[in-house]
Order: structure tokens, then C-alpha cells, then sequence
């Protein structure tokens, strides 16, 4: 239940709250802090219930058997008590620790597993495993941490229940010569004493436990209590697209993961309904972080966006995500089937719809030559295709959505230049009466769009056509220049 609710909350979650942490700290909570609660509710709490009751019915045989022994008998309850408490203590920071470890286990490897090529070609096998070694001998120092805590108790309940019972002993021997005493009572006290030593003993491990359990949730509900701050605007009006006319009004905009880095400066421009529009500008400007407002993916900090004078951050959020499709730089598939990955822009396409989404986007044919076709698994984030065949999937998608908004962040970054040039032909008619924001470093995917922005350092110090942009625009020129040397 609680690992359900937790990927329910990934999955909801704003895109800002996944990139402030790594996937690897997140799969730990998932794991490791899940497996400390589970352990807390399933057999903490079960052993309070047994072994508390059982602890009452043999405190109440002690006190019938004699009162002034069972005062000196429950002083080991308190005894016990600090030292589960003062144990409990420790476990809970030693588990904090521990799912630290974890978590930079988990992160290291899927750093590992990503970049297993890289690490070849750079020959740094020897580097990797004295790293790992490290990570892994990290996580079992404070797994050995958590056991020593955890034994630590039942030396400590043995030497208290020791002297205790020498005590008892001492102190009974006198009620016994004084009379107040006998002999078979004193056997029965001390058969009862002797069996609440077991749940005293447990119920201190308990306490151990729960405090592991404790820590952990402090480390998960915080997760699945997150409240997004993009409402998904269940009740509000569906979006309702005409023109297809989208303006952004004074639209700033900045990371909470770094407030002293505005990325986006008063920003306020328009995108033609029906009309492509480009825009331009040097890595780091700001681009693609513009473009992912659009389907509210990120909020501005201040300001306004606009589809056909509707304010988009009062509408259903599902209606306006439904009127948008996006080709990204980082294509992003799944690990099943070519079929299955197209499929995903629209779950209730038949597969004749899919085969026609995959020859507009240049896919048909590569698919056809795959081992299984379109049934064939592709692997992790599609690992056996190529840049270019994986983006081409990503055009597919697109193309079965059919949507009235288009938004290309470096839609033809990965293909070369035969295929560069039938995917541009595939895109044209994609974006045929729709309205387009392209981003591409290639100017020549841009030369014919309506409109040109220039982007520098979040701002928008340009705008205009192609020829109009070359004789005003020192940045865009400069920029157009440079492509010309490097082709």
C-alpha cells in the first residue's frame, strides 16, 4: 500500500520536484524506508499487543504472590525503558544513515548501467570498480551499525535482569527468616518474574524497531503528502482552441532549486494560430524552458499564458495537455514493444492508425526490418536503436496524436542529413494549419517559420523573419554565420 501510494505521488508529481532529486534516492525510499514500516506495522506492533498483555498478566501474578518484590521487580520496566529509548536514539539516526548509503547505491548504479559504454571507451573499468567497492562496503558499514545497535540490548537486559534477580534473592531470603514469606510464594514470584523477562527483552527490540519505522516515515510521508503546485484544474472549463493564438505576458520565471538564477526576464511574445514560429538562440538562453510552460510542465513565477485569450492556468489541465504534442531533444521511450511506444500519444488507436503515424514519420520502414517489426522490444529507453530511429518513433508519436498544438525542441538533432531531410518533409505537412513553436540550432529547419524569436540570456531581444532578422539582428546574423562556416 504504501509503495502504491508513493508511485502514485512520482507519477502526480510536478516535473520541477522528480529533477531536484535523483531517481536513485527515490527508488531507496521505495525499498529500504518502505521495508523499515512494513516492519513497524506487521511485526512491531503485533509483539506490543502479545508480549504487553502477557507482561500485565504476569505482573498481576507477581503482585498477588507478594507486592514489596514485585516494587523492587518493576523497576527493571523503567531501567528498560531508557535503555530502548537511548537505543532507539541511535537506531533512528544510524537508519537515516543507512538509507543515505542507499540511496547513493542506487544512484551509482543507475549512473553505471547509463553510461556502461562510456566507461569503456574511456577506460576507467579499474576507477569504476574501486568506486563501487566503496559505495557497497559504505552501505554494509552502517547495515553493521544498525545490527550492533539492534543486539546491543539483550547484554544489557541480561546484566540488569542479573543484578535484579540477585536482589530479589537477597531481599526475599530476609522476608523469608522474618516470616512474611513462603517459601512456595517466593517460587511462584519467581517463576513469574523469570517469564516477564522475555516480553520485557522484546518489547526493548520493539522500541528499537519502531524507531526505525519512525525514522523512515519521516523520510517517506513528506513524499506522498507533497502537495503539487500545479493544479490539475479538475473542475475548471475545458479549453476550447479556435485560432490556435497563444501569448505569453510578461512571463518570468525561476528554478526553487537555485532562486538567485532568473532564467526568464519579463518575456512577452506571440504565437500565431495555425502559424509556425521558431525560437533561436545560444544553449542555456532559456528556450526550452519557455516551451515547457506551454503544457504547463513548468509554472512561470509571474505572469500569464494565453490560448485564444484563455488563461491557461484556470482551465482543465487535461484538456490543455490533450491539445498539445511535443517532439523532444531527449527522446524518452519505454522498454516494450515499437508498437506499444507509438501507441502511447493515443491508447485507443488502432494499429492501422500506428503503421500510418510510423511511414509519415520516415519509421515504417526501419520497423519492417527489426527482428519482430512492430512487436519488438527495444530495451531500456529504446538502447537498441539508433539516436536517429528513436526520434523518428518520438515524430510517430506526434503524428497519432494529431493535435493542434506542435512544440519541436531539436526535433531533427539526431538525424543526418538524407534523413534530416525526409523527416523536414514529414514535419511540414505535420504542422500543416497548426500552430508550431519550433527550437532548433539548425537554422535551416527555421528559414521558412513566420516568425523568428532571438533568445539571449532569457529575454527576447529580436524578432522578425529570416531576411529581416539577418540585416537587423547583430546576434542572429552572427549566429547564421557561424553555420555557414561550420556546413
Amino acid at each position: 500500500m504504501l509503495q502504491t501510494d508513493m508511485l502514485k505521488s512520482f507519477i502526480k508529481a510536478d516535473t520541477e520536484i522528480i529533477d531536484n532529486k535523483h531517481s536513485g534516492n527515490y527508488i531507496s525510499n521505495l525499498n529500504f524506508d518502505v521495508q523499515q514500516i512494513t516492519r513497524l506495522l506487521s511485526e512491531a506492533y503485533l509483539s506490543i499487543f502479545k508480549d504487553g498483555l502477557t507482561l500485565i498478566g504476569l505482573l498481576f501474578v507477581m503482585f498477588f504472590q507478594n507486592w514489596k518484590l514485585s516494587l523492587i521487580a518493576i523497576i527493571m520496566i523503567p531501567l528498560a525503558t531508557i535503555t530502548a529509548k537511548i537505543l532507539g536514539k541511535r537506531m533512528g539516526k544510524v537508519t537515516t544513515q543507512a538509507q543515505e548509503k542507499s540511496g547513493d547505491l542506487n544512484r551509482y548504479l543507475i549512473d553505471l548501467f547509463k553510461n556502461h559504454k562510456i566507461i569503456k571507451i574511456f577506460q576507467r573499468e579499474n576507477f569504476e570498480k574501486s568506486r563501487s567497492e566503496k559505495f557497497v562496503n559504505d552501505l554494509k558499514e552502517k547495515s553493521a551499525k544498525i545490527a550492533t545497535v539492534y543486539i546491543r540490548s539483550a547484554p544489557i537486559m541480561e546484566i540488569l535482569t542479573g543484578i535484579l534477580i540477585a536482589s530479589l534473592i537477597f531481599y526475599s531470603g530476609k522476608l523469608i527468616i522474618s516470616g512474611e514469606l513462603a517459601i512456595n510464594n517466593f517460587f511462584s514470584f519467581l517463576a513469574a518474574m523469570m517469564l516477564a523477562y522475555q516480553p520485557v527483552k522484546t518489547l526493548t527490540k520493539v522500541n528499537v524497531a519502531i524507531s526505525q519505522g519512525f525514522a523512515a516515515a519521516e523520510r517517506i510521508l513528506p513524499i506522498i503528502d507533497t502537495q503539487n503546485e500545479i493544479n490539475s484544474n479538475e473542475q475548471g472549463d475545458k479549453l476550447n482552441i479556435i485560432d490556435g493564438n497563444i501569448v505569453l505576458d510578461k512571463i518570468n520565471f525561476t528554478y526553487k532549486s537555485n532562486p538567485e538564477n532568473k532564467v526568464l526576464h519579463d518575456m512577452s511574445l506571440k504565437f500565431v494560430g495555425g502559424k509556425m514560429t521558431a525560437l533561436v538562440g545560444h544553449s542555456g538562453s532559456g528556450k526550452s524552458t519557455l516551451l515547457n510552460m506551454i503544457p504547463r510542465i513548468y509554472l512561470p513565477t509571474s505572469g500569464n499564458i494565453y490560448f485564444d485569450n484563455q488563461d491557461i492556468s484556470k482551465v482543465n489541465l487535461a484538456s490543455l495537455r490533450n491539445q498539445i504534442s511535443i517532439v523532444d531533444q531527449n527522446t524518452t521511450l519505454f522498454d516494450d514493444t515499437v508498437l506499444n511506444n507509438i501507441k502511447y500519444a493515443r491508447p485507443d488507436a488502432d494499429k492501422e492508425d500506428i503503421i500510418e503515424a510510423a511511414k509519415l514519420s520516415m519509421s515504417d520502414e526501419f520497423i519492417n526490418n527489426l527482428e519482430n517489426g512492430y512487436e519488438t522490444m527495444i530495451g531500456e529507453n529504446g538502447v537498441k536503436l539508433s539516436g536517429g530511429e528513436k526520434q523518428r518513433l518520438s515524430i510517430a508519436r506526434a503524428f497519432l496524436k494529431n493535435s493542434k498544438i506542435i512544440l519541436l525542441d531539436e526535433a531533427t538533432s539526431s538525424l543526418d542529413s538524407e534523413t534530416e531531410e525526409k523527416i523536414q518533409k514529414a514535419l511540414n505537412k505535420l504542422t500543416t494549419n497548426k500552430t508550431t513553436i519550433v527550437i532548433a540550432h539548425r537554422l535551416s529547419t527555421i528559414l521558412n517559420s513566420d516568425n523568428i524569436y532571438v533568445v539571449d540570456n532569457g529575454k527576447i531581444v529580436d524578432s522578425g523573419k529570416h531576411d529581416d532578422l539577418l540585416n537587423n539582428s547583430k546576434i542572429y546574423k552572427n549566429f547564421y554565420q557561424r553555420q555557414l562556416k561550420q556546413n
